[in-house]
């Protein structure tokens, strides 16, 4: 089994398994891994800084190899080799590697490329990655194209490529949140959504501040966004077009309050909550047809829904059994199955794009915890704790949870937050100032 093989079942192992010792030595010696209670020794590579095939994509090919770097660095899987301790250079992108440089200084994996500008603003980026220690390529060269101003989406783009082919799963830095900016003073907030790229690059704004809005949540093909707002003065249902950023409210109800849209796999239909008469139940709306149909019908209080990958099912949080807990049913109505039983209350519950796992938060004894469950009620772990975390959204891959922090006191400011799956890399995501509510997109076409 190469090294890289061995990785990728080792990181299936940290997702299934919540505290396990893990130890493992390849035939290699010095390709080694090792995982102690979900804590996974990084993997050293280097990355050149990639050649520039003309003077004008001199810079280009300089944060290229930034950004790549900073995707791979940020999962905490991988730790860069400083280019002050590289023994080789690469001048030439077919030139033979020198595989005896690059052991020198125990780099694992090594990423070659070069970027090149033509006619028009046209560029090109290549690259190639190699197993140091087999002295292999791993897979072949790629080649993306674009232009000049999608240069940070190519360079996540061969991110993407080389994490898939060490990990052995797919990748999540091409891809977008959405979330929602907030200003201002905490007693008068305003709020309005924007869209970035997932490492808080490329920040667009979708709406202004003259309406507060609340809950985005991204479209499967990532090109239309459900977020509740109080434009018409009562909390509505709107759907916008990320392209023209034209948003249009939805017709789900003329005397309800409707809330907590959430999009199905297929688009072709959204699941929601609507109160009405001190009753809050699930309806689906049909985009196309318009037809609404009520899912859940009792006293309690269902919100929260989310749809399973493949949109049989669907996981929303009630209040039915005297707390606040997780249920199951069919995607059609009918008999809810509760999963949670811990201490505490369970709420905005979000399924994984794997399908396995169920994100949520819990409030349990003053403090708050972003937490994963597996879809039959078993393995409650819980991956963070403070004053106040909540809202839980996941990457493409189903490797990364984001989800917004409150800090304590008058001056605490929400922010987004990122940790792993198995509770290790937590990290502040960066965003131009107060933020709460990220919906994360799936990968770019």
């Amino acid at each position: 089994m190469t090294f890289f093989r061995l990785l990728s079942v080792l990181l299936t192992l940290a997702l299934l398994t919540p505290v396990p010792a893990v130890e493992a030595q390849s035939n290699q010696g010095p390709l080694r891994i090792r995982i102690t209670e979900g804590v996974i020794e990084p993997l050293p590579f280097a990355i050149p800084e990639f050649i520039a095939e003309s003077p004008a994509a001199a810079q280009l090919a300089r944060q290229v190899s930034q950004v790549i770097a900073a995707d791979l660095t940020g999962t905490g899987l991988f730790r860069e080799i400083p280019a002050s301790a590289h023994i080789s250079e690469v001048t030439n992108f077919n030139a033979p590697v020198q595989f005896a440089d690059w052991k020198a200084i125990n780099a694992q994996a090594l990423i070659t490329g070069s970027v090149g500008v033509g006619s028009g603003g046209q560029m090109t980026v290549k690259f190639r990655l190699f197993d140091v220690f087999s002295e292999a390529p791993l897979g072949e060269g790629l080649q993306f194209g674009g232009t000049q101003d999608t240069w940070r989406r190519m360079a996540h783009k061969v991110a993407d490529q080389v994490y898939s082919r060490i990990t052995g799963e797919s990748g999540y830095f091409d891809s977008r949140v959405v979330f929602v900016s907030e200003s201002g003073d905490k007693a008068n907030r305003a709020k309005r959504l924007a869209i970035m790229d997932y490492d808080g690059a490329n920040v667009q704004f979708l709406t202004g501040n003259n309406a507060l809005v609340l809950a985005p949540r991204i479209s499967t093909a990532g090109d239309r966004v459900l977020y509740t707002s109080y434009e018409t003065g009562r909390p509505t249902v709107f759907e916008l077009n990320v392209a023209n950023v034209s948003p249009r409210a939805l017709n789900l109800s003329s005397d309800a309050v409707t809330f907590s849209p959430r999009y199905a796999p297929d688009g072709r239909s959204l699941i929601y909550s609507q109160s009405q008469g001190g009753n809050t139940d699930l309806y689906r709306f049909d985009v196309n047809t318009g037809q609404r149909t009520r899912l859940t019908s009792s006293p309690a209080i269902d919100t929260a829904p989310s749809y399973s990958p493949d949109g049989r099912q669907i996981v929303f949080e009630s209040d039915r059994s005297g707390s606040q807990q997780l249920y199951i049913m069919p995607a059609t109505g009918g008999e809810a199955r509760r999963i949670s039983f811990g201490q505490g209350r369970y709420g905005t519950p979000v399924w994984s794009p794997r399908g396995d796992l169920i994100a949520f938060t819990k409030q349990n004894q003053g403090r708050f915890h972003i937490g994963v469950i597996r879809v039959d009620g078993s393995g409650e772990r819980l991956l963070t704790a403070s004053f106040l975390d909540e809202g839980p959204t996941w990457s493409p891959n189903g490797r990364v949870i984001m989800f917004t922090r409150e800090t304590q006191g008058a001056s605490g400011a929400p922010a987004l937050f990122s940790v792993d799956v198995s509770g290790r890399n937590l990290k502040r995501v960066p965003t131009p100032g107060p933020a709460s509510d990220p919906a994360w997109s799936p990968l770019l076409q």
